[in-house]
């Protein structure tokens, strides 16, 4: 039997892609650690980079669009589900909108030689960290002279007995250098991985295409090429909710086919 040598490039790709992506990442392991915001070298002006996101559209995420002011096949299709004034119709549409995740370039305390990662976070610490940087008694803590570290702790969802983890950050009190070598300061500022290169463009037809599966998970089955892992492709309609499965195929119809 030939070796599929294109199904072979793709999958090392993939694998290099990821590895890749989490060279360039930070997530805070359990516990407390320190790390430095440093200014974006892409966007001095303002560090926080707003990312939106799919999150487990057929067991995958996504970057939506409109991340980058473009449109995105799923958000229309939300908007036009929830122009029905239907309850179900505005629960699916909640599901197919795209979440905010915001990431920072930093240093992390310890592992200065490692370079600048991007940190992710959610609303609260977005949030928090906006709070600190207007407040005029911190002033910008990113400044690479006189900025301030941060202590994030991470506590997970086990330790809590929650549902879900918890990261809770601490603006250390002293103003500090980010580095006092020259190299480093130079390294920091002119070795940042662009964003744009690790969290990929996704074309208006590709989403387009995820979403027909996702409504029809029988033909995301059909389709193994795609190798999506799809919620609920094992559960079948039953007469309670065909119409209802019909109604959105029909809406998908009305909007991209005619």
């Amino acid at each position: 039997m030939a070796l599929d040598l294109d199904a072979i490039r793709k999958r090392l790709s993939g694998l290099q892609n990821q590895t890749g992506r989490t060279n360039n990442l930070w997530k805070p392991e359990p516990g407390k650690q320190t790390i430095r915001i440093v200014p974006y070298q892409y966007n001095k002006d303002n560090p926080f980079i707003e990312l939106f996101f799919h999150y487990g559209l057929n067991g995958k995420t996504f970057l939506s669009p409109v991340t980058h002011g473009e449109a995105d096949p799923v958000v229309e299709f939300a908007e036009k589900l929830k122009a029905t004034g239907n309850r179900d119709d505005w629960q699916m549409s909640r599901k197919l909108e795209p979440k905010m995740r915001t990431y920072v370039p930093v240093i992390v305390r310890g592992q200065e030689s490692e370079g600048v990662k991007l940190w992710g976070f959610g609303k609260t610490v977005y949030q928090e960290l906006l709070s600190f940087i207007a407040d005029p008694d911190y002033g910008d803590i990113t400044d690479l002279n006189a900025g301030r570290d941060v202590t994030v702790e991470f506590m997970t969802a086990a330790e809590l007995g929650k549902q879900y983890p918890q990261t809770t950050i601490r603006i250390k009190p002293n103003q500090t250098p980010a580095t006092e070598d020259k190299n480093v300061a130079e390294a920091i500022m002119n070795g940042q991985k662009d964003a744009n290169d690790i969290f990929k463009k996704v074309s208006y037809d590709e989403l387009k295409e995820q979403l027909a599966i996702w409504l029809d998970p029988e033909q995301g089955e059909s389709e193994t090429s795609t190798g999506s892992a799809t919620p609920g492709a094992n559960t079948q309609p039953t007469s309670t909710n065909t119409k209802k499965v019909d109604d959105v195929n029909t809406a998908f119809d009305e909007l991209f086919n005619n």
